[in-house]
C-alpha cells in the first residue's frame, strides 16, 4: 500500500508530525513517544527538501505538517559534508523542535554558532544532568526550576541565532535549551524521548498540544476502520496472496485483509525449513480457528539448497526474501485474478533497512531483501505501525492473546540464528535448543514477561567433557530481552535456576552441544538478533 495513513482518509492533514532523521539511535524513540500521545508521525531523511516534507504529509503538496522535529545524530554540524536541514523548513509556518544534533543544526542554519565542547573549554556531557529552566513558556510550561535530563553530546551551541533566547542550561552546557517563541522554534540539547529525562513525556506533550495545537486522534480503532476501507477500494475485485507465518504481523495483516475482501485472500505458508519445531502444523491449525484456510507449501529443499555455502547475513536475507517472492508468484499463477502480495512489513523493518541519512542496520527480508523485479504489487497494511501498535490493532479486531502474545520471530527464520553457513544439521541443533528454551521459560512463567527469548548457534566450537570423553562441540547462546517496540531493548535478568535447567537440558538433550552462554547486551549497542 502506498502513501501514508492520512493520505487515505479525509482528515486534517496538518494533524501530524514529520521527524527529520539525522541518523540518531534514538530517532525511533522520538516517533514512539509521539505515537504514545496518539498523534501520528512519520520519519523521513534529515536532508529532505520542503517539497518532500509537503509530499510526505499531502501527496498533492498543498499542505504542511502540524509540526517538525529534528532528531539527534552522530555527526558534527561544522564538519564538511554534514547533513543539515533545508533552511526553508524553519519558514514553513509550523512549530519546529530540534533535539541534540537537531538543535545544533537549527542553530547553524539560522546563523548561530556551534563548537566542540572541549574547544570551548567545556566538558562533554554523556548521561544524567540537572537542567535549570530559565523560561517556562512553550515546551517548559509547568516545569519546576530544575529537572533531571539525559545528555549525550560532544558539541555545544556557543551562540544562539538572532531572535532566540536561552531557556535552559546545565552546569556544563550554558545553552541546553533555546527558543524563538514568536516563530515557535525550539531546541533542546538533551533527549526528552528517553525515560532517563524525568519530564520528557511532558515536554513532548507541551510541544504537540500546547505549542502545535495538535489533536490526539491516532487510534487503532480508526486505523483499522480506515485501513479496511482502503484495502477494499484499492484491491477492488482482484485477489491477494498472503505470506503468513503465524507471527503477530502476518496474522494481523491477514485478519485486516480478510475483513476487507473475504475469500479473495489466499494465505500461503511457505515452510522454508527454517521454522521452529512443529511450527508449520501449528500455524495451519491456529489460522483455521480464525476461519482462514492456509495453503502449506513445502519448500525446505529449495531454500536450503540456495543457502548452501552462504555465510554472509545480508546475502542470507536477500536470498530468502527473493525466494519467498518467487514462490508466491508461482502460487499466484495457479489462481485467477491475483494482483497483490500481502506482507507483514512494519515500521521498524523500514527504518532499520536504511535511508539517505541513516545507515542500514540490517536489510529486512521483506524490505531490503526484495528483488528489483516483481510481478505482484505489494500490499503492506501495517507498514506504518510499530510492533505494539500492531498488537493493539489485532486486539481491536478481536484476535486472541494466543496470537498477540507470541514472541516475534524473524522472517528469515532460524537462518539468522545460525551464524555462518546454514546446513540441515546446524538448523536442527538450534531448533531443538529453542524447543527446550521455550518449554522452560513457559514453565517458569516468564514467557509473557519477555519481548523475545531465543537460541543462537555461533560459528564456533569449544572443548568440553562428557563422562571421560573429550568433546569439541557447539555453543548455544541464549538471548532474552525486554522491549516495547524492538527499537531499543534491555537484556532480561532470567532467574539463575531457570538458566541452570535450560543449560542442563540443552547440553544433555541436544546432540553435540557442550556449552550454553547468556547474551547480556542491550540494544543499542547491539541489535536483538545476532544477524
Amino acid at each position: 500500500m502506498q502513501g501514508t495513513f492520512y493520505e487515505r482518509e479525509v482528515w486534517d492533514l496538518r494533524n501530524q508530525v514529520v521527524i527529520l532523521d539525522f541518523g540518531a539511535q534514538y530517532t525511533q524513540l522520538i516517533a514512539r513517544r509521539i505515537r504514545e500521545q496518539k498523534v501520528y508521525c512519520q520519519v523521513i531523511s534529515g536532508d529532505a527538501s520542503v517539497s518532500e516534507i509537503r509530499s510526505a504529509v499531502d501527496p498533492a503538496g498543498a499542505d504542511i505538517p502540524g509540526a517538525v522535529i529534528l532528531s539527534g545524530g552522530p555527526d558534527s554540524v561544522y564538519e564538511d559534508g554534514a547533513v543539515l536541514p533545508d533552511r526553508a523548513v524553519f519558514e514553513l509556518g509550523c512549530p519546529v523542535l530540534g533535539i541534540s544534533y537537531g538543535m545544533q543544526a537549527m542553530a547553524k542554519v539560522l546563523g548561530g554558532r556551534v563548537v566542540a565542547a572541549r574547544g570551548a573549554g567545556r566538558t562533554r556531557e554523556y548521561g544524567p544532568a540537572v537542567l535549570r529552566v530559565a523560561s517556562r513558556d512553550g515546551i517548559f510550561e509547568g516545569f519546576p526550576a530544575e529537572t533531571r535530563v539525559w545528555m549525550g553530546h560532544g558539541d555545544i551551541v556557543d551562540q544562539v541565532p538572532e531572535g532566540f533566547s536561552v531557556t535552559g542550561s546545565t552546569g556544563d552546557t550554558p545553552v541546553a535549551a533555546m527558543a524563538d517563541l514568536s516563530r515557535r522554534l525550539y531546541g533542546v540539547e538533551f533527549h526528552p524521548e528517553v525515560t532517563d529525562t524525568s519530564l520528557g513525556k511532558e515536554l513532548i506533550a507541551n510541544f504537540l498540544f500546547g505549542v502545535a495545537g495538535l489533536a490526539p486522534d491516532w487510534t487503532m480503532e480508526r486505523f483499522v476502520e480506515n485501513t479496511v476501507k482502503d484495502i477494499r477500494e484499492r484491491v477492488g475485485n482482484a485477489h491477494v496472496v498472503a505470506g503468513v507465518s503465524g507471527g503477530v504481523d502476518s496474522t494481523v495483516c491477514a485478519a485486516l485483509v480478510h475483513k476487507a475482501i473475504g475469500d479473495h485472500l489466499h494465505p500461503i505458508l511457505v515452510d522454508h525449513g527454517l521454522m521452529r519445531q512443529g511450527e508449520a502444523a501449528y500455524v495451519v491449525e491456529a489460522m483455521s480457528r480464525l476461519g482462514v484456510r492456509v495453503k502449506l507449501v513445502d519448500a525446505q529443499d529449495r531454500f536450503l539448497d540456495r543457502l548452501s555455502g552462504v555465510s554472509d547475513p545480508e546475502r542470507k536475507r536477500k536470498i530468502i526474501g527473493e525466494e519467498f517472492i518467487r514462490i508466491f508468484e508461482e502460487e499466484a499463477r495457479h489462481l485467477d485474478g491475483v494482483e497483490y502480495l500481502l506482507q507483514g512489513t512494519i515500521y521498524p523493518d523500514v527504518i532499520e533497512s536504511g535511508s539517505r541519512t541513516r545507515k542500514v542496520i540490517k536489510s529486512h527480508h521483506n524490505v531490503g531483501g526484495l528483488p528489483e523485479r516483481m510481478n505482484l504489487k505489494l500490499l503492506e497494511p501495517v507498514r506504518e505501525l510499530f510492533k505494539d501498535e500492531v498488537r493493539l490493532a489485532g486486539k481491536e479486531m478481536g484476535l486472541s492473546d494466543e496470537f498477540l502474545g507470541r514472541h516475534p520471530f524473524p522472517g528469515p527464520g532460524l537462518a539468522v540464528r545460525v551464524l555462518g553457513e546454514v546446513t540441515r544439521d546446524r538448523i536442527d541443533v538450534v531448533r531443538k535448543a529453542q524447543a527446550v528454551l521455550d518449554e522452560e521459560i513457559r514453565r517458569a512463567g516468564w514467557y509473557d514477561r519477555l519481548w523475545q527469548c531465543f537460541c543462537v548457534l555461533p560459528n564456533v566450537r569449544t572443548v568440553g567433557m562428557t563422562g571421560d570423553q573429550r568433546t569439541y562441540g557447539h555453543v548455544i547462546a541464549i538471548r532474552a530481552v525486554h522491549s516495547e517496540d524492538a527499537m531499543t531493548a534491555e537484556w532480561a535478568r532470567l532467574p539463575c535456576d531457570v538458566l541452570e535447567r535450560v543449560s542442563a537440558r540443552i547440553t544433555s538433550e541436544v546432540s553435540d552441544v557442550n556449552r550454553v552462554v547468556l547474551d547480556i547486551t542491550s540494544k543499542p549497542p547491539s541489535t536483538i538478533e545476532w544477524e
